[in-house]
């Protein structure tokens, strides 16, 4: 077995740097063509393709380096720029608001002066007279009671 174990190591080996030599891109080899490279592997057992795995196989090329990473997204309650396109967005929606109310407030008034209610009072005439009151049927009882501070209560004694 002692024997036999060199030459089975030698035959991996050999098969291993053949097939990598097949598949790797004839751009990327090293010092020879691709060719050349599978002749030395095959006819110089145990140095051929250790050759292929020093200094003909493409070494392993540094992975590009990811750019640093981006700051991950803020949530709305702590974006300024969120918050100030809120706070413009409110004084728009206020200013806004305020033209419509005054706008409701100069129509009303255009349109009362254009129709006048008979049933409100026009507050520049004055209190309407006495005499237009209607009388209580009670005879002004508890207009007598008024005068005289007594709430017509016997318990408050």
């Amino acid at each position: 077995m002692a024997r036999v174990l060199p030459v089975v190591v030698a035959l991996i080996l050999a098969v291993y740097a053949l097939i990598d030599c097949l598949q790797t891109d004839s751009a990327r080899i090293r010092s020879l063509n691709k060719p050349a490279w599978m002749a030395i592997i095959l006819l110089i057992p145990v140095v051929g393709p250790i050759l292929w795995l020093v200094t003909g196989k493409p070494g392993a090329q540094p992975r590009p380096r990811p750019a640093a990473p981006k700051a991950a997204p803020l949530p709305p309650d702590d974006n300024p720029e969120f918050l100030r396109e809120l706070r413009n967005l409110d004084d728009e929606h206020e200013k806004l608001l305020n033209e419509w109310e005054e706008s409701l407030r100069r129509r009303e008034e255009e349109y009362r002066k254009q129709h006048p209610d008979p049933n409100v009072p026009d507050p520049g005439a004055g209190a309407p007279d006495e005499k237009k009151k209607p009388k209580r049927e009670d005879g002004g009882a508890e207009e007598e009671l008024r005068k005289r501070g007594d709430g017509g209560d016997d318990d408050a004694r």
